[in-house]
């Protein structure tokens, strides 16, 4: 029973990992998670200032956990709206890693616009980087998701696949209640996206699979929560916005041996808001407990 017990069940030790956008927000609490548990951390953002603070400070929280064995984080910028920079922040992974167990694709960007004022700009700037980036990155990346998954491989089985973990969002599962219109239409393609990459790069032990956050902290959800959080967290049947463990569970079960033979899926982590049911009379109720942002 010992392939049952939890470290081997959702281990992720000594894994090298990329994650996008890995400075704040989602991408720190996943960071965090990798390394904490003793992953070997890339984190890549725009500001080179912000990426070496994360990087800092999670070094320093793996320096508490060392004995139980805390991993570590490494910091490299780069704007990903700009081919040469993916290409430079592959280029910086594979000086010195000769394989990547897990590409994290976090890095995107988001807009809100009237129909009618909707910049043509920006909607190809969020286009580009949520979705043609996440792409981009995953082609670039190949050789050493190859690598990790020839490692893993035993016989005729992929034991233990490379992973590819896009976060989409549930703006791409439901309209969403403002105007985000490449937003939702990026996180969608991204949904869409990691399902051609499972169908492709599965039989090279490549899995791809994607999850669809909804409202956590991040700069991204600040002025939302700021201003209608309440009313956010009252259509949430769980009834409160998503926790750092939250993200970090889902991101680790996806990267471990407990999720390696998760392929092509899009996982909603919204608390039940894109299946909530609208007319029962405990939507509601005055017996709800208080909202917890």
């Amino acid at each position: 029973m010992e392939a049952l017990d939890l470290n081997n069940l959702f281990g992720v030790k000594d894994k090298v990992v990329l994650v996008t956008g890995g400075s704040r927000g989602i991408g720190k609490m996943i960071a965090t998670a990798f390394a904490l548990n003793g992953a070997k951390v890339y984190i890549s953002s725009r500001s080179a200032k912000d990426c070496e603070a994360t990087a800092n400070e999670l070094n320093a929280l793996c320096q508490d956990v060392n004995k139980a064995g805390g991993g570590q984080v490494i910091p490299i910028a780069a704007d990903l709206q700009k081919l040469s920079e993916v290409e430079r922040l592959t280029a910086e992974v594979a000086k010195r890693e000769k394989y990547l167990h897990v590409l994290v694709n976090n890095a995107g960007a988001t807009w809100g616009a009237t129909i009618e004022e909707f910049p043509d700009e920006a909607f190809a700037k969020v286009m580009t980087l949520n979705v043609q980036r996440v792409f981009t990155l995953t082609q670039k990346c190949l050789p050493l998701l190859r690598a990790a998954a020839a490692r893993g491989k035993r016989g005729d089985i992929w034991e233990d696949p490379a992973r590819i973990i896009n976060i989409g969002s549930v703006a791409g599962l439901r309209v969403p209640d403002s105007e985000m219109y490449s937003y939702s239409a990026s996180k969608a393609a991204v949904h869409h996206l990691s399902r051609n990459l499972a169908g492709r790069l599965g039989w090279e032990g490549i899995t791809s699979n994607s999850i669809a956050p909804g409202p956590f902290e991040s700069k991204m959800m600040a002025h939302t929560l700021r201003t209608a959080g309440d009313a956010l967290v009252r259509g949430i049947p769980l009834y409160r916005i998503g926790s750092p463990e939250d993200i970090a569970g889902t991101t680790l079960f996806l990267a471990s041996r407990a999720g390696a033979y998760v392929n092509g899926a899009t996982i909603s982590l919204d608390g039940g808001r894109t299946t909530r049911m609208t007319g029962g009379k405990w939507v509601h109720s005055a017996k709800r407990p208080s909202a917890k942002l």
